[in-house]
């Protein structure tokens, strides 16, 4: 007779292969441990709620950033919603009344249930903490719409034209239209409303672009550029010429259906010589205009489409009126018999003008009782009365300017200033404010100011940019009248064209003068102004030259710019006691005059990209009351220890420097006061120096940007592990032949905040793989680095989804910090596995937008294919190996917009998935 463990052994062996022996034992130990499962249920609930409120607390965070949340967080969310753990509780606890095991069958029964749920919610709650904690980004940017919503107040009494523009739009024949009309009656507002209308109107379209031009006498060609550039998601390369971008926007535009809205012409000028092709008659694509000449809109091409604005009509700018005052006010006006005679006085004198109702209307918008209703009434009346002869519609905005502080009013004069088109730099004007006394050295006020202005409709926040403001060209032409009527001269020919400076003459009796953005070339006078203070001549390209003698009779002189422009020396200016803002950035001069330390008041020294300077003549040590010094990326840089005497400056704030030597840094990074205040640090020409170590300047801790360029021992640059909040924004490695290895130490490192990446003239960078772990890299450009092979080094190896024999990123760190000359860092191929995580697929280039690679010739890759959720450009010019980009249909690039590069070279690329790459994205430069 057969043994029974011979028969029984097959059978379990058996039954084992089909997992019913392993399902068995699990039902029976959650029918055994159902009460060590509960426990351990209620503690992995509320690991998964402190997991739930740190992803909860990413995605705000992202959301606040105006992000959206990632769909795989928001998944996530909803799983964690959608456990269901309260009925577990409520049956358990029904149970626990039941402490015998066998006590009944159908007891039994119920715990055999409840064992089993139990267990199958600690596995899901499990799962999902396990998710959530490898969550490493929780949103990102929206994909730019087809239309950019722009600022709207409600349009009154501009119905009928809105409809106008819909009906020429939609006309084949009306391939140009123009809306003309004086200054102040509404153009922009109807333009805006009809961009903003577009939104949901614009399905024949791809890309609507708003751009204000307001070309007085120079055109700026540069600012309409990087309008369209930024709504095309086009990479902007400074460098370039106009005319070469403009070929290039012309193609890129002329991809795609669009309608251009120009606001504000003032004077023809050829669209393709910005970068807008001219749409064609019976085509798709559309421009509209606005100008306050109808002559401007012929010229310009709208011969058959053209609408001319009028004045509101009595009801819809009584309604404007109405709209721009307080309930209260409102009250008033619709109770009391005499407020209202004294508005409709005051709503009357707007004559219908949509720019003074709405300033006016804005000024009186408190007033509640007859007496302020009739003071105002009278202080416009008088107004009108005072300035017969001169443009009404100043003296009825002057009101608005009367109802400002003196500080206020000395602010919004000093707007006018500024050329009639373009924005003005917030921290520019608050920095001039200062430097001549308007503000208290607080720059918050000067910020609650601007505000104010903006409030009072006497400034506008710009449409692109929250960092500048713009003022409509009536009201600057109010501002310039304003300063006429009172004892201010000013003497402002800013963008005019001008290519020689006023004569003496006119700047005898000036308490400030603006002649900056024009192309001046000269300035050979010694103008007699001894009560000027602000003198702004930035922005001439081609003014080389200022006499000796020009700043001899300008003892009250608080403010001088003379950034980019091509003077080569700075007169003797001993005589400049009153000095507090000197901007000589971005100029030609070689050295600073022998006696600028006299200037004991100066409190703001701009001398960054000054690339000619040879020497400061130890000035700047001697000007005590310095609170700026911006040194940044000059030729002058400290070059020995004993030169870095600034610690006497104990009010500096801000430092900007360029270093020659490496005890030079050694010296700044151990002095408390100066480290402190450095914001910017290029280390240039610093022989010897074979190693950086980000840590090492650690005591930098404001520190911003960091520009590494011409130190030719350079070997290794070392990003470790961050023991402080880092604030680096911007790397830069120019002009490295020795760099082989760049060191980035797991998270957290010193380049986690890097946003622009810019690395040229690297001849020994094989690659750069370290990327990968620069999570809020937004812009890489690559340049002239004649041996990178490839960006991201992969192998065979990275393919796999998990690598269990590869080291910890940590240790990883560890072996490269030892031993930097083996190469890693810049040449390792194991980087990219430390970036799986437990096999699961992320994202390399989380918030990637732009990558720029010009002359590498040797190129080969970038890298394999993988999700860019954020990339919207590639550029490659003169890298004729390389042979494909990495993307693929399989792949998230959603946001892509363009691949530019030669015809040629699109030609000849490789693909993995070639149908899943349209020609649509290419653009030939």
């Amino acid at each position: 007779m057969a043994d029974a463990g011979s028969c029984v052994e097959p059978l379990y062996e058996c039954l084992e292969s089909t997992g019913m022996i392993d399902a068995a034992a699990r039902e029976v130990a959650s029918f055994v441990r159902v009460k060590w499962n509960w426990g351990d249920l209620a503690k992995a609930r509320d690991s998964l709620h402190a997991v739930e409120a740190t992803v909860r607390a990413g995605v705000a965070a992202e959301e606040d950033k105006l992000n959206v949340c990632d769909p795989q967080v928001q998944l996530w969310l909803k799983r964690v919603e959608e456990v269901q753990l309260d009925t577990i509780d409520e049956d358990y606890g029904k149970l626990a009344k039941f402490s015998c095991l066998g006590q009944c069958t159908v007891h039994a029964s119920r715990r055999a249930s409840i064992g089993k749920r139990v267990v199958e919610a600690l596995d899901e709650v499990n799962k999902l903490i396990e998710e959530g904690k490898g969550f490493r980004k929780f949103g990102f940017k929206p994909a730019p719409e087809i239309v950019d919503l722009l600022p709207q107040v409600e349009t009154f009494g501009l119905e009928s034209m809105l409809n106008q523009l819909h009906d020429l739009l939609e006309n084949d024949d009306s391939n140009i239209i123009g809306v003309w009309g004086q200054g102040g009656i509404g153009k922009t507002t109807l333009l805006h409303a009809f961009n903003n209308d577009l939104e949901k109107k614009a399905r024949n379209y791809q890309v609507v672009i708003f751009i204000e031009v307001s070309n007085s006498e120079t055109l700026n060609a540069v600012e309409i550029q990087q309008t369209i550039s930024e709504r095309l998601n086009l990479p902007w390369n400074e460098s370039e010429t106009v005319e070469k971008r403009a070929r290039f926007l012309v193609k890129a535009l002329a991809r795609k259906r669009f309608v251009v809205l120009l606001d504000d012409v003032r004077k023809k000028f050829r669209l393709e010589d910005v970068g807008i092709p001219t749409p064609a008659t019976n085509g798709k694509s559309k421009l509209i205009l606005t100008s306050r000449y109808q002559d401007v809109c012929f010229q310009m091409g709208a011969h058959r489409s053209l609408i001319k604005m009028h004045v509101l009509d009595s009801g819809a700018a009584w309604k404007l009126f109405l709209n721009k005052l307080s309930p209260e006010a409102c009250a008033a006006v619709n109770s009391n018999s005499v407020v209202r005679e004294h508005a409709e006085a005051i709503f009357l004198s707007c004559e219908g003008l949509p720019l003074a109702l709405n300033v006016i209307g804005t000024a009186v918008a408190g007033l509640e009782g007859p007496r302020v209703w009739i003071s105002a009434a009278d202080v416009i009346k008088t107004n009108m009365k005072n300035f017969v002869g001169l443009d009404e519609m100043f003296s009825q905005l002057k009101y608005s300017y009367d109802n400002l502080t003196p500080t206020q009013q000395q602010c919004f004069l000093y707007c006018t200033l500024y050329p009639e088109y373009g924005s003005i730099s917030k921290e520019q004007l608050v920095n001039y404010w200062l430097a001549e006394g308007l503000l208290l050295n607080d720059r918050e006020v000067g910020n609650q100011i601007i505000q104010s202005l903006i409030s009072a409709c006497l400034l506008q926040n710009s449409s692109s940019m929250s960092s500048k403001v713009k003022m409509h060209h009536v009201i600057r032409q109010m501002g310039l009248w304003l300063v006429n009527k009172t004892d201010q001269r000013f003497l402002v020919q800013a963008g005019m064209a001008l290519d020689t400076a006023p004569s003496a003459a006119e700047w005898k009796e000036a308490t400030r003068i603006s002649i900056m953005s024009n192309d001046i070339k000269e300035v050979s006078l010694s103008p007699k102004c001894r009560s000027l203070t602000t003198l702004l001549i930035q922005n001439n390209p081609n003014l080389n030259k200022l006499s000796w003698g020009f700043f001899k009779y300008m003892p009250s002189l608080k403010v001088l710019d003379l950034s980019h422009t091509a003077i080569t020396s700075f007169p003797e200016c001993e005589t400049l006691v009153a000095l507090q803002y000197l901007n000589l950035s971005h100029t030609l001069i070689t050295r600073l005059p022998e006696r600028l330390w006299l200037l004991k008041e100066l409190r703001h020294l701009d001398l960054s990209v000054t690339v000619a300077l040879e020497d400061t003549l130890n000035n700047c040590s001697k000007l005590l009351k310095l609170r700026v010094l911006n040194l940044f990326r000059s030729h002058y840089g400290i070059r020995d220890v004993d030169d870095l005497n600034l610690d006497s400056l104990k009010a500096l704030t801000f430092l900007g420097i360029t270093i020659y030597a490496e005890d030079v840094l050694t010296k700044l990074n151990k002095t408390s006061p100066l480290a402190k205040s450095t914001y910017r640090l290029n280390l240039k020409y610093c022989g010897e120096m074979q190693s950086i170590k980000i840590s090492d300047l650690n005591h930098l801790v404001h520190l911003e940007e960091l520009y590494v360029e011409s130190c030719y021992d350079l070997n290794t640059l070392v990003a470790d592990t961050e023991l402080t909040t880092s604030r680096l924004e911007l790397l830069t490695l120019s002009v490295l032949p020795s760099l082989e290895n760049v060191i980035v130490a797991p998270m957290p490192h010193h380049f986690q905040h890097i946003r622009k990446l810019l690395i040229s003239n690297c001849p020994k960078l094989q690659n750069i793989t370290w990327v990968l772990k620069l999570e809020m890299l937004e812009r890489l450009v690559v340049t002239h680095c004649d041996g990178m092979l490839k960006i991201v080094e992969e192998d065979k190896s990275d393919e796999a989804d998990t690598m269990p024999d590869h080291p910890s990123g940590e240790q990883e760190y560890n072996a490269l910090a030892e031993h930097p000359g083996d190469g890693w860092g810049a040449d390792s191929k194991s980087v990219c596995r430390s970036n799986l995580n437990d096999g699961k697929r992320r994202t390399d280039f989380p918030n990637l937008r732009s990558i720029v690679l010009t002359d590498v010739k040797k190129l080969r890759s970038i890298c394999k294919p993988r999700d860019f959720p954020s990339l919207e450009t590639i550029r490659v010019e003169d890298c004729p190996n390389l042979r494909s980009i990495p993307l693929s249909s399989t792949y998230n690039c959603g946001k892509l917009k363009q691949v530019c590069g030669s015809v040629e070279w699109w030609e000849k690329l490789e693909w993995e998935d070639k149908e899943g790459m349209e020609t649509k994205f290419f653009i030939p430069i």
